[in-house]
């Protein structure tokens, strides 16, 4: 059987051919309510397909955030499950942000759910959390290699509170997101063009201040509502910046129902992240 192609080498391919964007789907109710649609199944799904359509041929990510799926039940992820499907067929890269982290068998079944090939919710990469230990993580970065899956390990979240434990000093000498950050490095070594095992890397800090060339992928959520620019990413992320997927969600969903709406916002974010990051990079 021949080898799957790894899930860095085919980020690295879509970012390069559609340009360095993730695109958030996040269906919570206020968005509902601005698109006309009810905050319900039917709601969600309309929402969903709406998105999907519209984008799936041409940006590089979809990231579909499951709580906002898993909040109506069984009838919610199965909403989801159709999305990454439909997603993948089109040709996008589906992250599924759950930020999953357990121990032993749980983790390997968080795993099983997510990375096996032929998991109904078999999704290119997912968000995991670390806080329960790196290694805790290990059978999900032995099944995202088995399967040619990615993972993205929460090291500096955009959100303020992050950094009371993000920031914290280890016993070791590092910060615990320092930390992560060089077991994520070891876990890419040798990988080319791009390393499967990514980290999350808010858009939003004011300075990362902390080496973020680790070989693999740096998923910058932040830009856009939650108040960081294209213009921050050099800033932020240095030498590392060609890596960075920014995540961007409600500056392109706003712009729904209508799916050509949805296209050119899309686009326009697309440019001027390329624009921003070949210029820095």
């Amino acid at each position: 059987m021949t080898a799957p192609e790894p899930f860095g080498a085919r980020l690295r391919r879509a970012m390069d051919e559609r340009g360095p964007l993730c695109v958030g789907v996040d269906p919570h109710a206020a968005l509902l309510a601005e698109w006309g649609l009810p905050d319900d199944v039917g709601g969600l799904e309309r929402f969903t397909a709406t998105v999907v359509e519209a984008l799936a041929d041409r940006v590089a990510v979809l990231k579909p955030q499951s709580a906002f799926f898993e909040r109506f039940g069984s009838r919610g992820v199965a909403v989801l499950e159709r999305a990454i499907a439909d997603a993948r067929a089109a040709g996008a890269l589906v992250v599924t942000d759950v930020k999953r982290g357990d121990i032993g068998s749980t983790m390997a079944a968080y795993a099983d759910a997510y990375l096996a090939e032929g998991a109904p919710l078999r999704s290119d990469a997912v968000t995991l959390s670390p806080y329960l230990g790196f290694d805790a993580l290990r059978p999900a970065f032995d099944l995202a290699r088995a399967h040619g899956a990615g993972v993205f390990v929460l090291a500096l979240t955009s959100n303020p509170e992050g950094a009371e434990v993000q920031r914290a000093t280890t016993q070791a000498g590092p910060s615990v997101a320092g930390a992560v950050l060089g077991r994520l490095r070891a876990e890419n070594a040798g990988a080319l063009p791009l390393g499967s095992f990514g980290a999350v890397v808010g858009a939003t800090l004011a300075e990362a201040g902390e080496d973020l060339a680790m070989g693999g992928p740096l998923l910058a959520p932040g830009l856009g509502a939650q108040g960081a620019r294209a213009a921050d990413l050099p800033r932020v992320f240095g030498g590392a910046l060609r890596d960075v997927l920014p995540s961007v969600s409600r500056g392109v969903l706003r712009h729904g129902p209508d799916a050509g709406a949805l296209r050119a916002a899309a686009e326009r974010e697309a440019a001027a992240l390329a624009a921003c990051i070949g210029a820095g990079g």
